[in-house]
C-alpha cells in the first residue's frame, strides 16, 4: 500500500466518523446534552470486558454488542436518575459514567488481566493502523478498510433514522413539552437519540479512541451553531466541519511534529484539536455571533445611543 494510499484511507475513515459523529451529536448539543457523548464513551469499557469475558474472545462482533448495551445502559441509567434521584442531567451523567467506568477498570484487572489493552488506544484508537485491517466490497476493485465500513454503515443508519423522524426529533428537541401534547413521545424520541449516540460511539470507539469521538460529537455541532441558528444547515455544517477537522489534523500530524524534532503524533488527537482550531476561529470571526461581530455591533449601538433610528430596540419598539 502506497504512502498516498495509507494517507487517503486513514483521512476517510477520520470522515466517515466525523459524518456519523455529527448527525446525533448536533441533536445532543441543541438539547443541553453535549456530556451524554462524554457519558457512553467512558461506560463502554465493562462492555467490553464483560463481552470478553463471556466470549472469551476479542472479536468484534462481541465486542460491539457488549459495549453497545451498556452505552444504552448509560443512557437509561441516567434518565432514570436524573427523574427519579430529582437531579440535575450533569450530575446524574457524571454518577452513570464514573460508576460505570470504575466497574469495567475492576473487571479488566480481576478477569482480563491477560489481555493487551495499551491506555494509548482507549485514548486515541488506532487510526493509523486502520487502513491494514481491509475487507472486500462488491464493486470496489481495491480493499476497503473494516473501520471505514462501519463507520459509514453507521453514518448512512444515522441519516436514515434521522430523515425518517426529522419533525419527531426537531419538536422534541426544542419543545418537548409542546411535543407531548401533540401526541409525539418526547421520552421515546429521547432514548432512540441515544441509542444512535451510543451506536455511534461503540463503532467509532476501536479506529479513534474516545477522545476524538467525544470531539466529533460536539464540538463541529456547536461550531456549526455559531454560524446558522436552522437545523438543516446545521446539520450538513456540523458534517463539513467534521470532514474538514479530519484532513486538517491529519496534515498537522504529519507536518508539525518535526518543526519541533519530533518524528510524529498521534492522528486521532490531532484531529480532535482540529476540531477546537477551527471552533475558535469560528467563534472570533463567525459573522453573526462571532466575538468580533458582536463587539462591532455594541459599538456601533453605543454610537448611535439608546432611542435612535440605529438602535434595534428602538426599531423593533
Amino acid at each position: 500500500m502506497s504512502w498516498f494510499a495509507l494517507d487517503t484511507w486513514i483521512v476517510l475513515v477520520g470522515s466517515a466518523c466525523a459524518v456519523a459523529c455529527a448527525l446525533p451529536g448536533s441533536f445532543l448539543v441543541l438539547r443541553g446534552m453535549s456530556l451524554m457523548g462524554d457519558a457512553i464513551s467512558h461506560a463502554v469499557l465493562p462492555g467490553l470486558a464483560l463481552a470478553f469475558l463471556l466470549t472469551g474472545s476479542r472479536a468484534s462482533l462481541p465486542m460491539f454488542l457488549g459495549a453497545a448495551a451498556i452505552g444504552i445502559l448509560t443512557a437509561v441509567l441516567t434518565q432514570w436518575i436524573r427523574r427519579w434521584g430529582r437531579l440535575e442531567s450533569g450530575a446524574s451523567m457524571g454518577i452513570v459514567f464514573t460508576t460505570l467506568f470504575a466497574l469495567g477498570l475492576i473487571l479488566i484487572v480481576r478477569g482480563a488481566d491477560r489481555v493487551d489493552l495499551d491506555p494509548s488506544c482507549v485514548l486515541y484508537g488506532a487510526l493509523e493502523f486502520t487502513p491494514l485491517d481491509t475487507v472486500s466490497v462488491p464493486g470496489v476493485g481495491v480493499p476497503v478498510p473494516r473501520a471505514l465500513v462501519v463507520l459509514a454503515s453507521v453514518a448512512l443508519f444515522n441519516l436514515l433514522v434521522l430523515a425518517a423522524f426529522f419533525k419527531e426529533f426537531r419538536i422534541t428537541s426544542f419543545d418537548p413539552e409542546m411535543a407531548d401534547t401533540l401526541g409525539i413521545r418526547s421520552g421515546l424520541f429521547h432514548y432512540l437519540l441515544m441509542i444512535l449516540t451510543a451506536v455511534t460511539v461503540v463503532a467509532a470507539f476501536e479506529a479513534v479512541g474516545s477522545v476524538i469521538v467525544i470531539a466529533l460529537l460536539i464540538v463541529p455541532a456547536a461550531t456549526a451553531h455559531l454560524l446558522t441558528d436552522r437545523l438543516v444547515p446545521l446539520l450538513v455544517l456540523a458534517s463539513l466541519l467534521g470532514i474538514a477537522s479530519a484532513g486538517l489534523g491529519h496534515l498537522l500530524a504529519i507536518t508539525v511534529p518535526p518543526l519541533f524534532g519530533f518524528a510524529d503524533t498521534s492522528t486521532a488527537g490531532m484531529m480532535a484539536a482540529a476540531t477546537g482550531l477551527l471552533f475558535l476561529a469560528t467563534w472570533i470571526l463567525a459573522p453573526r455571533h462571532g466575538l468580533l461581530a458582536r463587539r462591532y455591533r455594541g459599538r456601533h449601538r453605543e454610537a448611535a445611543g439608546p432611542g435612535s433610528a440605529e438602535d434595534p430596540f428602538h426599531r423593533g419598539a
